[in-house]
Parts: C-alpha cells; structure tokens; sequence
C-alpha cells in the first residue's frame, strides 16, 4: 500500500530524479514526448518550477505514490484543459509496476478531476506501441477516441474517461 498526494514544491529534487529516471527508462521513447537529453540539462530553476506549479496552481497537480520506506514508486501529472483533465507524465518504478500503485495513483487523479465541477472527462494520449500502458488504461475504464495527438509526430492516440451522468 502507498500514500498517494501532490508533491510539494520543496521536493524538487525528487520529482526531478524520478523525471530523469522515466526518460531514461527503455520505455521512455513511445512514452513521453520529452527527451533525458533535453531535461537532465535544465537548470534547477525549472525543476522548482515545475513542482512549484504541481502544488500551487489550481489547474494542475503532481501526483507521486509513497512507499512505507519513503520511496517514491511513482508519479503522474494532471492538468485541466477547458472541460477535461489530461494526464502526463505517468510512470512506475520497475519494481513498483504491478503492485496496485498505478491504479491508486488513477484513482487520485480522478478524484481530483471530479472535484472540478466543470470538468467533463479525463483524457491521456498513448503510443500505439505502448501495449501494456493502453492495456491498464482500458481496465481503468479508458477508451479510444479515434483522436490523435496532434503534438506528436509519433502516432500517439487519444484515450478517455467520460464522468458518469449526474
């Protein structure tokens, strides 16, 4: 079991090496539009920014997975987009993969989402080769939209989740 919230701003450092780690993941190439060469060269300033914003900012949230021993297992970032929220950045420690993190983590994502009267639906983008992620989107009751990611020159496609009628 994991304490799932929003990292706080003077954690930093941490959201940064758990960054670094995704990107450099072997995974990391049809899983985020972001590069390790790119991100391990920016100053520290953007990394505090980045966290500052995760915990601030009403529009945004980063969500990061604790375990007993303290160790982030995990992390994925949730932004409102008009009537939506979009999730980015997800990622799993290899030894925290099938542990039930990513579905708390989604689970928190949700509930954030939901807490937003205005927001209608949840929405993410996966690459077409990016089997077993899509796989756990759809168990979390995701679903193709026939969307792409226009951002991508890689053929990311969009998956969402629809709030239930009220």
């Amino acid at each position: 079991m994991y304490t799932v919230r929003i990292a706080r701003a003077d954690e930093w450092r941490r959201i940064k090496e758990l960054r670094l780690e995704a990107l450099a993941d072997p995974i990391a190439p049809v899983a985020f539009l972001e590069r390790y060469e790119k991100a391990v060269a920016y100053p520290d300033s953007t990394w505090q920014q980045r966290a500052a914003e995760g915990e601030r900012q009403e529009d945004k949230a980063t969500f990061v997975g604790e375990a007993a021993d303290g160790q982030w297992g995990g992390m994925l970032t949730v932004l409102v987009e008009g009537d939506r929220t979009q999730l980015v950045g997800v990622y799993m420690r290899p030894e925290h993969r099938g542990t039930g993190l990513a579905a708390q983590l989604f689970e928190a994502a949700r509930e954030w989402s939901w807490a937003r009267p205005e927001v209608r639906g949840i929405r993410l983008y996966v690459h077409e080769n990016n089997h077993r992620a899509a796989a756990f989107y759809r168990r979390q009751g995701f679903q193709a939209t026939g969307g792409t990611d226009s951002c991508s020159s890689d053929p990311d496609y969009e998956m969402e989740l629809l709030r239930a009628s009220r």
